[in-house]
């Protein structure tokens, strides 16, 4: 198949002088750029931003995986102005010192309650609301519609207080992150690469005797030590687990003869994977190979279709209806034949599914990455095979940069 060849690089961690890699700078300078262009494109004045993907992305700053649910700091990009973060503390005087991208008098200390535990009276969600009101006249945008990605209830209501005319801006930071820059699908690649080979430790490592959780705590450490900054989730399902699909792992004991597929979310430099593979340990049946076959030839012909120009009811259309395999609807089955971009995100654009894909088709573009991924469910009742790739969308087709073997169903520890 000529999509199995890759030339996406997955070079090393350190920047070196014989070769190109990561050129971080103009990564920064891109998705500045990007998220300009789709401010200019919108009606809004200024994006107000707390979603840590998003913060990210306009800012490169992060403070790790704490910050994802407390939604206290915020970045803020005004028509033709800089970028700006208000982080926790001394987070914000570190990125003065440290992220010369952004002016020092653009990174400032706020906290504006960590999601209630300090109580609105306190006066903090207006004080926070009363200097950006400030900084919004300054930049010549207060009497512009503002818009916020997510946001807390008493945030929200306090900028309306003040008089600010609030809209949504996610759905204008997704077109800004849509297409993917060199840097960032090297980037991507990169943490496919890593997975690539925690997928081979597993394989070493899966017999009967040994737990899911003890899968799930090797590859934590395993991502870890190869420098991943963020081991969002591990699933790890056996067995009668297998089907329906709990999306999860649990202490359960792994037998012979188990089906087990396992999904990998990780990210490297904050871009991120969704890697799932299926192995059966020791021996397999007709059932299980079964039903392999089919969920290989599913993510197969989705594949093949994969180009510029393309849209994705026409991905969509190539899985089985719900009804097919077992389902009432295409809400109960959401997420087992399924694609979704990949960057910063776990979920951005394209989405497709027979969900939302047939009558809300998305042209696939240029610069797209996005995971692929199918279900079928064995003969058996308890047996399941889930397969996932992830892709670069090139000119020339699609190129696959997830590469543990998955052609076949993958026998470990054979008796």
């Amino acid at each position: 198949m000529p999509w199995r060849a890759t030339q996406v690089p997955a070079p090393g961690r350190t920047a070196v002088d014989f070769e190109e890699r990561v050129d971080f700078a103009r990564l920064r300078s891109y998705r500045l750029d990007r998220v300009r262009a789709a401010l200019d494109a919108s009606e809004l004045g200024a994006v107000l931003l707390f979603d840590v993907n998003n913060i990210r992305y306009l800012t490169a700053t992060m403070i790790g995986e704490w910050a994802r649910d407390k939604m206290t700091r915020y970045g803020l990009l005004a028509r033709g102005g800089h970028p700006m973060v208000w982080d926790f503390g001394s987070a914000a005087r570190h990125h003065q010192m440290y992220a010369g991208w952004l002016r020092p008098e653009d990174c400032r200390a706020g906290m504006v309650g960590l999601r209630g535990a300090v109580a609105p009276e306190a006066g903090l969600f207006e004080a926070a609301v009363r200097e950006l009101k400030t900084v919004l006249t300054e930049a010549g945008v207060a009497d512009e519609p503002i818009g916020v990605d997510v946001v807390e209830p008493p945030f929200l209501f306090e900028m309306q207080r003040q008089g600010l005319d609030v809209r949504d801006c996610q759905q204008v930071m997704l077109d800004a992150r849509e297409i993917k820059s060199p840097d960032e699908i090297t980037l991507l690649s990169t943490a496919a690469a890593m997975v690539d080979g925690v997928y081979q430790d597993i394989v070493e490592a899966l017999k009967p005797g040994v737990r899911e959780n003890e899968i799930v705590a090797l590859a934590n450490k395993r991502l870890y030590e190869m420098g991943s900054d963020d081991v969002e989730a591990i699933n790890a399902v056996s067995g009668e687990r297998c089907n329906p699909h709990p999306h999860n792992f649990s202490d359960r004991i792994i037998r012979p003869g188990d089906q087990v597929y396992f999904d990998i979310i990780q990210a490297f430099n904050g871009y991120r994977t969704c890697y799932y593979r299926t192995f059966v340990v020791g021996r397999a049946t007709a059932a299980q190979r079964d039903a392999y076959v089919k969920a290989r030839e599913w993510i197969d012909a989705a594949i093949e279709l994969v180009k510029p120009g393309v849209t994705t009811d026409r991905i969509a259309r190539l899985w089985p209806r719900a009804d097919e395999f077992g389902f009432e609807n295409e809400m109960a089955c959401f997420g087992l034949q399924f694609g979704h971009g990949l960057g910063l995100g776990l979920h951005e654009r394209p989405i497709i599914s027979r969900l939302n894909s047939l009558e809300h088709p998305v042209e696939i573009r240029e610069g797209m990455v996005f995971a692929l991924e199918t279900y079928c469910p064995a003969a058996d009742g308890i047996s399941a095979a889930r397969i996932e790739e992830e892709v670069v969308v090139t000119a020339e087709g699609p190129q696959v940069i997830t590469r543990f073997p998955a052609e076949e169903l993958f026998v470990t520890n054979p008796y």
